[in-house]
């Protein structure tokens, strides 16, 4: 997907990828159509012939509109005879009144044409729903076999219509004077064989235009809600790339589409629009000749209120519903597939893979490789001009550390393990992820990064959990991951593995805990949370950290709550761009801010207390103690929804500890 070259969008160019398909496989859909659609015609012999019949009297009313014109002119008003003027008038009058009847009568035989291809459509889309189990019947069923429907009968009134109206236009001329037909035809004769012409192109274009368009939809509509998901599998080019070449391919066909519209305005010009010309620049040779002046305004009246509007609805009516019917009898078609272009590449890796380096067949989830991360200089920042983040910064994290993460908001904790997590590009340094001695596996991811926001996704719970496996985790590995992280009680509240799950129902800490049973299975040897447990409770964080670090490999943590430091094996405490780096109670002695947030976190909120080691449940979560207005970027208890909004709390010895945002309540003993 990433390879594909730059598309040219010039003149002449060649099309993108997918924008051009094969000119065999598109004509014989396009001859299939046409002959299914002749049986179908000749099959209805009588309700065409009855169609035919009434629409004689449109073709009465048109003959009148302008013969009775030129009579009423030439025998009547300037003739001096008003009475045989009114007399003509009053025919044309009844002429349309006869007219309007017939058309009443040739929707009634429209219906009797039509009817039947819906019911035969019906048939179809039913019967090979049932035979192939095709998902998409449903969409056929209530919106393509209507769209057939009502497309159809305007093709059949439009093209009847000017087929009849011309007929009776013509004959008119030829009534009122033959040299008024050899002015009028031949450019009606060159426009309609110009538009018949361009029309089996034009159909060919907006059909690819329509196709390129729904894909492109269809692509928007996939990458659009999962913006945050590409975002954290760094799946931007690659996306970028992807949707770029199909809006490509739809300009393409677009403007393919444009050059060949330009002839059918031609064809409208040419056939409905110059014989009106003709007709005035000839009007001294016409009257020269033994044409009367009523038949000469009877000639405009022919072109200007009868043959331009039929023209102009069959332009428009056959160039873009005809293309529009054509496409969706394709689909429909039991036997033909449907136009597509090339297939959609596979969708952005999900959000908490970062290294596309492939999952094990299935094993027991403690059965981890341990690996080890070193940081070289690493420095970044977000722009050239822009301070750094972090700076400098040299750490070696040995094998199957527990490594917790601590610091003021905003100091680039998420930073740093983006970093880790390859998400982003060094500006200086380097990181290195080192597999174990003995090799990491080939078909397992070497790392896996848990995000803030929990990605859950529409299907079963067992597809939820396994997505980061190539093949379905085993029932039994997967109830034992569940009971280890306390997703037990959330599984069976759903009905089991295979239960549906409606993403938007889950509260957030719910959702927090499938996405680490999730990462927890792709065993993967580096595991990085970032603030992955804010929604959970600390007995469930607690519960979620040990199973982690029981599982072997190397933890990263960015701690919540100051608990979580307390667990870990060596503590990382970032300030600015000094950083502290030891165990819990070597930091006691040498880090002052590390100091800070200890004693902060207590429950009298005063003086350093005693290590809360010794006070288990009681920690809060790890606040900027620096930020002025006491702003915390985690939505806190008691809202009814989690919408990610920053949440200003008081003083911070006050602030509450975050639990399950949906209901208030807790995580605790799931």
């Amino acid at each position: 997907m990433s390879g594909d070259p730059p598309v040219d969008l010039r003149p002449g160019a060649e099309p993108p990828p997918g924008a051009r398909r094969s000119g065999a496989t598109t004509s014989d859909r396009h001859n299939s159509v046409h002959r299914r659609g002749l049986r179908f015609l000749r099959a209805r012999r009588r309700v065409v012939g009855r169609l035919a019949a009434w629409s004689v009297l449109e073709t009465a009313q048109t003959f009148l509109t302008g013969y009775a014109l030129a009579r009423a002119l030439d025998a009547g008003f300037l003739a001096g005879r008003v009475d045989v003027g009114l007399g003509w008038l009053a025919a044309a009058a009844l002429a349309v009144a006869v007219g309007a009847y017939g058309t009443g009568r040739v929707y009634g035989a429209v219906a009797a044409l039509v009817e039947p291809l819906r019911d035969r459509l019906v048939r179809h889309v039913v019967e090979r729903g049932v035979r192939d189990a095709d998902r998409g019947a449903l969409s056929r069923l209530t919106q393509q076999v209507e769209i057939a429907r009502d497309t159809f009968a305007g093709l059949v009134m439009v093209s009847r219509s000017f087929v009849f109206t011309a007929a009776g236009a013509l004959i008119g001329l030829f009534s009122l004077a033959p040299p008024l037909l050899l002015v009028v035809a031949p450019p009606l004769a060159a426009g309609v064989a110009l538009f018949a012409l361009t029309l089996r192109p034009l159909t060919r274009r907006q059909e690819a235009f329509l196709v390129a368009d729904e894909e492109l939809a269809d692509r928007l509509g996939t990458v659009c809600p999962g913006l945050r998901d590409i975002t954290a599998a760094g799946a931007e080019d690659q996306v970028a790339v992807d949707v770029g070449a199909r809006i490509a391919a739809e300009q393409y066909a677009a403007r393919s589409l444009a050059r060949w519209g330009v002839l059918r305005v031609v064809a409208l010009a040419i056939g409905g629009q110059l014989p009106i010309v003709l007709l005035l620049a000839t009007a001294p040779w016409l009257l020269a000749h033994g044409v009367t002046p009523g038949a000469l305004v009877g000639a405009l009246a022919y072109v200007t209120q009868s043959l331009l509007p039929a023209l102009q609805n069959l332009i428009h009516g056959l160039g873009t519903s005809g293309s529009r019917l054509a496409v969706v009898l394709r689909r429909l078609a039991p036997d033909t597939p449907a136009p597509t272009n090339a297939p959609a590449p596979a969708p952005a890796a999900a959000p908490d893979t970062t290294s596309a380096q492939g999952t094990a067949p299935p094993g027991p989830p403690t059965a981890v490789t341990l690996s080890s991360i070193t940081l070289s200089s690493l420095t970044f920042a977000y722009g050239p001009a822009s301070e750094p983040v972090i700076d400098g910064l040299d750490l070696s994290v040995p094998h199957g550390t527990h490594l917790a993460i601590v610091g003021p908001s905003g100091i680039g904790k998420s930073t740093l393990t983006a970093l880790m997590a390859g998400l982003l590009t060094p500006t200086r340094g380097s990181v290195d992820v080192h597999p174990a001695p003995d090799g990491p596996d080939p078909g397992r991811p070497i790392r896996v990064l848990i995000p803030q926001e929990a990605y859950v996704f529409t299907g079963t719970l067992a597809e939820n959990l396994g997505q980061l496996r190539p093949d379905p985790v085993p029932e039994r590995e997967l109830l034992a991951a569940a009971e280890a992280l306390g997703l037990g009680a959330l599984l069976d509240r759903l009905g089991g593995p295979t239960a549906e799950v409606d993403p938007g129902t889950l509260s957030s800490g719910e959702r927090q805990l499938v996405a680490l049973t999730r990462a927890y299975l792709a065993r993967a040897p580096l595991a990085l949370l970032d603030e992955a447990t804010c929604h959970l409770d600390p007995a469930a964080e607690e519960r979620v950290e040990r199973a982690f670090a029981r599982r072997g490999g190397t933890l990263v943590v960015v701690a919540h709550r100051i608990s979580s430091a307390l667990r870990a094996d060596r503590v990382l405490v970032m300030d600015g761009r000094r950083t502290t780096y030891g165990s819990h109670d070597d930091l006691l002695e040498r880090s002052p801010l590390y100091r800070d947030l200890v004693g902060a976190w207590s429950p009298a909120g005063g003086a350093p207390a005693a290590p809360a080691a010794h006070r288990p449940g009681t920690s809060h979560p790890a606040l900027p103690l620096r930020d002025p207005d006491g702003v915390d970027a985690v939505a806190g208890a008691g809202l009814p929804r989690d919408r990610r909004h920053v949440v200003a709390y008081g003083p911070v010895g006050q602030m509450k500890a975050s639990g399950d945002l949906r209901d208030g309540g807790t995580l605790g003993g799931q």
